[in-house]
């Protein structure tokens, strides 16, 4: 499951950007560089959903100058949505190695307080993992991206994800911590303690071991940050502790594929395995600090070594990480089973824990959304159940995401397409875009207002951890974000790629969910240009995939903040 690079194109011959400069004013958002890559979008909003708000991206880093005459074209996929306990907001997302990653902050106090129309003033925070070390002055984050002495790349951008820390009273601020995947590859760390206006140096060496791939992080206490990552060598899943906020990652270390399941799972020769996001239990109950990851890999060590596809899914549990120890363990149980020959390794299975220890697990076989939960800590599961209703149902749905709080209130989001089939499949997806279907598009054709429209949907319900529990279900887009395929392969295949392998959904205190994903519905200005269309309806517009950000403007009614603890005690 290698994805480790992000395409970025080199525009050598595009050093001069498109005339009209598009600067980010719809929805107020601030410290945004004058020239974008998408011109700015605001939709008209979809209840119980915000309008929909493009996040302010630089279209060229560098700008092309005598002092940095190479060019790249700039994309924002991926995006990942964390929500601290202040409420503080923040969106990251990966432009692809040598990139580097990008980063949004919506802070009421600091940054004000929602629009009129709902969208919230973000402030651009730059790059995080290019502070310091290839820009000439000014140290290489917001201050100087878009100027003519950035380089406009950093070691990483190949994956990224965030995390946020408890409120730490000895600074009055919750830890930010952030790690990018580098070319290496490695793994670069760094964090924040002022809300991400300033972060502290890169480590280009946070991952122990050389050679990594998709990592993960979490964060509990005001300084403990766990990080996961796949080794290349034996694929096991290796997690390592930080008790600095995310300086480093040397204080503890542990593996979540235990010896048992090692067989079906482990090894890069055979099929491996598939990682969630590693997940904490932050509650109150005696299950805090217990760690999970879940994972989806073959049945068996056989079908495992004859590449046969991934059918179940587990979950590692670690009850004593949280003693602190050098090094910790983890027991793997059985998830689900699918039937023989199903693929459930669609790119990410996703986990979710509720304040009272209830865990929560989604996923994707292409065109249903799984769901199952857990009552004892991981080791037994409810049977899994498609959850995806309406207009979804026998369509293509991917990229499932899953957040959960209070007592088994959990929100699930995910893409859904109006077309059935496999999401990657360019004949059912994209008719028209192939010779033995009915001959390829061609300049200035609009069949590509006959191709698969992508929407972002959300299922939410406040009684999680029930055998059957009550989901509605919402539109949370107010356009089509897409248009034809998408791959859930990673790097493997021809499916577009525009949007990258996932987007995330997280939960905030007010219990609203708060959601970032990948759009390219709009063309790039660069279009003209490159493919001499700027046609919105023509599949030669080039266009590429930028972070979006919508919530849920209403907390859910039912919401259940008290009740009684998952499990035994640990």
């Amino acid at each position: 499951m290698r994805k480790l690079l992000m395409s970025i194109a080199v525009a050598a011959t595009l050093s001069v950007a498109a005339s009209t400069l598009f600067a980010q004013t719809t929805a107020n958002e601030h410290n945004c560089p004058s020239t974008q890559a998408i011109p700015p979008f605001v939709g008209p909003g979809s209840s119980p959903f915000s309008a929909n708000q493009s996040l302010c991206l630089p279209q060229l880093a560098p700008v092309p100058t005598g002092l940095s005459p190479l060019a790249f074209i700039v994309q924002g996929v991926e995006p990942g949505a964390r929500v601290d306990s202040e409420g503080t907001a923040y969106v990251v997302s990966i432009r692809g190695v040598p990139g580097g990653v990008d980063l949004w902050r919506w802070n009421r106090t600091l940054d004000g307080p929602p629009n009129s129309n709902g969208t919230l003033p973000f402030k651009y925070e730059g790059q995080p993992d290019n502070c310091g070390i290839y820009g000439f002055t000014n140290g290489g984050c917001a201050n100087n991206v878009g100027s003519e002495t950035n380089l406009g790349v950093a070691p990483g951008g190949g994956d990224a994800d965030i995390a946020v820390n408890r409120l730490d009273p000895a600074t009055g601020t919750p830890n930010l911590p952030l790690t990018s995947l580098t070319l290496a590859p490695g793994v670069t760390g760094t964090h924040s303690t002022d809300r991400g206006d300033n972060f502290s140096p890169p480590n280009v060496a946070a991952a122990a071991i050389p050679g990594d791939d998709r990592q993960w992080m979490e964060a509990t206490d005001p300084k403990t940050v766990y990080l996961i990552y796949h080794d290349v060598s034996t694929f096991n899943i290796d997690v390592q502790r930080s008790n600095d906020g995310g300086a480093t990652y040397l204080a503890g270390a542990g593996e979540a594929i235990d010896a048992q399941t090692f067989p079906a799972a482990g090894t890069p020769n055979g099929t491996a395995n598939l990682a969630a996001q590693i997940k904490i239990d932050y509650g109150s109950c005696p299950s805090r600090g217990n760690l999970y990851q879940l994972f989806i890999a073959p049945d068996n060590g056989l079908e495992n070594e004859t590449n046969q596809p991934m059918r179940s899914a587990y979950i590692g549990v670690s009850v004593d990480a949280k003693f602190g120890l050098p090094a910790f363990t983890f027991t793997d149980y059985k998830v689900y089973t699918g039937p023989k020959g199903a693929n459930n390794g669609n790119i990410f299975p996703a986990l979710a824990v509720d304040q009272f220890g209830f865990l929560y697990a989604v996923w994707s076989d292409n065109s249903n959304i799984f769901f199952t939960s857990s009552s004892d800590l991981g080791k037994t599961w409810t049977p899994a159940r498609v959850v995806n209703q309406g207009a979804t149902v026998g369509k293509a749905n991917v990229f499932p995401w899953v957040a959960a709080d209070a007592n088994g209130h959990v929100v699930v989001a995910w893409l859904g397409a109006n077309k059935a089939g496999n999401s990657n499949d360019r004949a059912v997806m994209e008719p028209g875009h192939t010779p033995e279907d009915n001959g390829p598009c061609t300049q200035g054709t609009t069949c590509m207002t006959k191709w698969a429209k992508w929407n972002v949907y959300v299922l939410e319900t406040v009684n999680g951890h029930a055998a059957k529990p009550r989901f509605a279900q919402y539109t949370a887009s107010d356009h089509v974000i897409h248009r034809g395929t998408i791959s859930t392969g990673g790097l493997g295949g021809n499916a577009d790629r525009s949007l990258a392998d996932f987007f995330q959904v997280a939960l905030d205190p007010q219990h609203r969910a708060n959601i970032s994903f990948a759009d390219d519905h709009v063309v790039s200005p660069l279009s003209l240009r490159r493919t001499g269309t700027d046609n919105p309806d023509d599949p030669v517009s080039f266009r590429v995939g930028v972070p979006y950000f919508t919530y849920r403007l209403q907390p859910p009614a039912g919401v259940v903040t008290t009740g009684s603890c998952a499990g035994a005690a640990q």
